[in-house]
């Protein structure tokens, strides 16, 4: 198990580009939450990058392919790091059908590297939006182009976006539900330093460095943004509930384990 800032792939051997020794990597969902913090790590390590998205100097949409064809030209890998919101059937639309799209102009394209980015216990809440980010990995597994996969614990950016959606009147719904929030720009580090090295076809895991009640961290961040709202337990039923309970969105397993805190995280983010 490594620190973030260690070197997680010793041993492993970096790549060049080509016809030269710097990489031409294209991030799908470049200018989101996790894609614009990889696209900074890569430019910062001397590659030459290109953030894809429907709004940004090489537009793409997953959802019907267009662009894809010049966005990935003479590109060496890949960084999926885009999401789908909305209703399940949206969500996969992108999720998907898109991820399916994007393989298959990679393939044509002739990239060697995609790297997925996946969620840690995905595969174990069955939830539709794990379900679809389980379905989309299966593609990648079983895809035309030689992969690796980063599987990282929830963002602390999605506790305080949860916490938010779930406070209403002056209460916040707390669930009993075990996480461990990861800084999002040190799984970014990670997925920058496993871009430029050789597929593995394998995964990394990256998780937060302690595993948390969501109530904790509700009482933590009305501490840190000054809210005065009463957090209030309430329960997830069935199956996805209880996975949660358990803590199937943690592990104790880590390639790499983050550093900050969700408290560090959230002084760090709010205006004093």
């Amino acid at each position: 198990m490594d620190s973030i800032d260690t070197d997680r792939t010793a041993g492993a051997t970096p790549r060049a580009g080509r016809g030269t020794g710097t990489l031409t990597v294209a991030v799908v969902g470049g200018t989101g939450t996790l894609g614009r913090q990889v696209v900074a790590a890569l430019r910062a390590a001397g590659q030459d990058v290109r953030a894809l998205s429907r709004h940004s100097d090489h537009p793409v949409d997953l959802t019907t392919g267009r662009g894809l064809a010049p966005a990935l030209a003479g590109v060496d890998a890949v960084v999926d790091a885009g999401n789908g919101t909305g209703p399940a059937r949206r969500a996969a639309r992108t999720l998907v059908d898109g991820t399916e799209r994007l393989l298959d102009a990679e393939a044509a394209a002739g990239v060697g590297h995609h790297v997925s980015v996946d969620i840690v216990g995905s595969a174990v809440v069955p939830m539709a939006y794990f379900e679809l980010k389980t379905a989309q990995q299966h593609l990648v597994e079983s895809g035309p182009v030689p992969w690796s996969t980063v599987t990282a614990t929830q963002f602390h950016e999605f506790a305080t976006t949860t916490l938010a959606s779930y406070t209403h009147l002056g209460l916040t719904f707390a669930p009993p539900m075990r996480v461990q929030p990861v800084s999002s720009a040190e799984v970014a580090a990670v997925v920058a330093d496993t871009a430029q090295r050789e597929p593995s076809g394998a995964r990394t895991v990256v998780t937060g460095p302690e595993i948390r009640e969501l109530r904790d961290l509700a009482r933590a961040w009305k501490r840190g943004t000054g809210r005065h709202s009463l957090v209030t337990p309430v329960v997830l039923p069935g199956k996805a509930g209880r996975a949660l309970r358990d803590g199937a969105l943690t592990s104790d397993a880590a390639d790499v384990v983050g550093r900050t805190t969700f408290e560090e995280w959230l002084a760090s983010t709010t205006p004093a």
